[in-house]
């Protein structure tokens, strides 16, 4: 009867240790930051900007901005997404009325784009082992609702 009244008590103590510790805060998400993609003709200087950065508690809010001669950024489109794969409402974006956002692998995600129910472009995002490079292939649907091009494009981070 001693030894179950001594347990009782550790095991009380310890519950109260364990519940006053601080929850442990998530890393940072290895992506927030800005992010200029690479531009593919030497002519054309890179004007789209990519920004990741904080949501909520463990989610990401992405704008597509672009970059002004003068370093200003012109805001074109964005979302937010909590990587569960849930549609969410985009705001600026003319092909696309929706975001579905989930995680595949440490470094890769795949976006959903919707527009009236169908998908109009899905991508996989996949971030560079060094967190400095964000390689991404766009799948994009034509009217019938299949596949019909692909593209690739190379952010590389800003600093």
């Amino acid at each position: 009867m001693r030894r179950l009244s001594l347990v009782c008590v550790l095991f009380s103590m310890l519950s109260t240790v364990l519940a006053a510790q601080p929850a442990a805060v998530p890393a940072a998400n290895p992506r927030f930051g800005k992010w200029l993609i690479k531009a593919t003709d030497p002519t054309r200087p890179s004007t789209n900007v990519m920004t990741y950065g904080p949501h909520e508690d463990t989610g990401m809010k992405v704008t597509i901005n672009q970059l002004q001669p003068d370093g200003a950024l012109t805001p074109q489109w964005g979302y937010t997404t909590m990587f569960d794969n849930k549609e969410t409402p985009m705001n600026g974006s003319r092909s696309a009325e929706t975001a579905a956002v989930r995680m595949v692998g440490e470094r890769t995600a795949e976006i959903t784009y919707r527009r009236d129910g169908r998908i109009r472009q899905q991508l996989t995002n996949v971030l560079s082992p060094d967190g400095n490079t964000i390689g991404i292939i766009y799948m994009n649907y034509g009217a019938d609702g299949k596949p019909d091009t692909v593209t690739f494009a190379t952010y590389e981070r800003m600093k």
